[in-house]
């Protein structure tokens, strides 16, 4: 499912038009983004949780050439799938 299929759906669902159900999800999606960027944590209660990881710096190994490579350190979202989300797809 893309962007445009879950919009549609969403409207479908909750009997709004697609452009209610856009702004919906891309605020949703904005807010997420946000509270990550700022380094804070998104739980909905069995659905799944969000979370902001530190990777540190690195040696990486260029798999053509075989030369070590240095990777930076950087930020990686995390998340973790609740209970009803694994359950629904088991």
């Amino acid at each position: 499912m893309n962007k445009s299929e879950l919009i549609d759906a969403i409207a479908a669902d909750a009997g709004i038009t697609k452009a209610a159900a856009k702004l919906a999800l891309e605020s949703f999606l904005g807010n997420v983004g946000e509270t990550l960027k700022k380094g804070g944590r998104i739980s909905l209660v069995g659905f799944g949780s969000w979370s902001v990881s530190a990777r540190a710096a690195r040696d990486g190994r260029n798999p053509q050439t075989g030369k070590t490579i240095q990777i930076a350190a950087k930020n990686v979202v995390k998340f973790k799938a609740g209970a009803e989300l694994e359950s629904a797809v088991n």
